[in-house]
């Protein structure tokens, strides 16, 4: 039986969502094909191994995986090539896993720091290697590398903190002069629509700019566009595949983490967006298309933005997105025909598969 460790929490802004997200993958992994262990990393990177799995009521969140702190542990992968050992320093338990299934989200998590200790381990694992990790997880990397190739984004200035500090004048004339208003300002490194605020006149610029800075040393500021939301789910390591395409109708000013995890009439899912066909499979091959050059493997949502004229924009790709039962990645492949335990399955094999191919290249002269 395949040994499945889901790694949950982190020490990040979206700590909360990640224990959401976990509850909905332990419940459903296939107990006749996996032995799980959740373990949970609270917020200051600590790790612990859950003696029972354990899923309470959240007033926010509906239900979420509890993070209990259970000793001292220690993680390495010294004892058995290919598999991840922990070993608790105070009650002498210890555990080996055959493969990591991440559901956390934010830094330290899906940006790839948690992917290169993985990789140093040698130990499968589902979702993007470490370089489709930290692509996806900042935006305006991704964003160049987007346009280069071609793929129309929505247009933006990036700004770090260190020049904010010396050129605040010169920023504010090229944000009004080049993106005006309405615009987004976002952190670069952040998920869940953490620190974003959608800015509409110039007096409050400069709040909104130092706002984003709380949460990442460099923040972008975007062109607001009159759009839908459109989201498409996509799967793969070298052949990757996308569902059919979701949409998100907001009920507040946009899609904001209230909107998307505390008010439960926060947003509108549609599901299958109603889009013309033709539309359809040019924003696929699109989504398939980003996913690719953003160096993805494993899963991830891409999310576009359609405007009233049928022009539309990749706004970001998500490599490790939300996976709670109602969340838009699982539900676009329940609607596409694959259900929540072999979409499970499927990325599990794709990590062992990964895996493989790793391990037949040479390391050695």
């Amino acid at each position: 039986m395949i040994r499945v460790g889901v790694l949950y929490g982190g020490r990040s802004c979206e700590h909360d969502v990640s224990c959401c997200s976990a509850a909905s993958v332990i419940q459903y992994l296939d107990r006749s094909k996996y032995e799980v262990y959740a373990i949970g990393i609270d917020h200051e990177g600590k790790w612990h191994v859950q003696d029972t799995p354990d899923i309470v009521e959240d007033k926010d969140f509906g239900s979420i995986l509890r993070l209990n702190k259970t000793g001292d542990w220690l993680v390495n992968h010294f004892e058995r090539e290919g598999k991840l050992f922990l070993y608790n320093k105070i009650s002498n338990k210890e555990i080996f896993v055959d493969i990591v299934f991440p559901v956390v989200h934010g830094t330290f998590c899906e940006d790839g720091s948690l992917q290169g200790l993985l990789e140093l381990a040698m130990v499968p694992y589902v979702g993007a290697d470490v370089l489709g990790s930290a692509i996806g997880m900042d935006k305006d990397v991704s964003k160049r590398l987007l346009r280069e190739s071609d793929i129309p984004v929505v247009d933006w200035v990036k700004v770090s903190k260190h020049i904010w500090d010396s050129e605040k004048q010169g920023i504010v004339k090229e944000i009004v002069d080049r993106i005006g208003f309405p615009c987004f300002i976002k952190p670069c490194n952040t998920g869940s629509s953490v620190g974003i605020t959608k800015i509409k006149t110039f007096e409050s610029l400069e709040d909104g700019i130092e706002n984003a800075f709380q949460w990442d040393n460099k923040i972008l500021v975007e062109k607001g566009i009159n759009a839908r939301e459109i989201e498409f789910s996509v799967i793969g390591n070298d052949n990757p595949q996308n569902s059919i395409p979701g949409e998100i109708r907001p009920r507040h000013e946009f899609y904001s983490y209230e909107a998307k995890y505390i008010d439960s009439n926060g947003a509108e899912l549609l599901i299958p967006a109603e889009i013309d066909k033709d539309l359809v499979n040019k924003m696929g091959e699109i989504a398939v298309r980003g996913y690719s050059v953003l160096c993805c493997k494993g899963m991830a949502r891409v999310d576009f933005f359609l405007d009233r004229d049928n022009r539309f924009y990749l706004n970001e790709i998500n490599t490790l997105p939300g996976f709670t039962n109602i969340s838009m990645y699982p539900k676009l492949w329940e609607e596409t025909g694959v259900d929540y335990k072999t979409l499970l399955d499927k990325l599990i094999d794709l990590a062992f598969d990964r895996r493989k191919e790793q391990n037949r290249l040479r390391t050695e002269i």
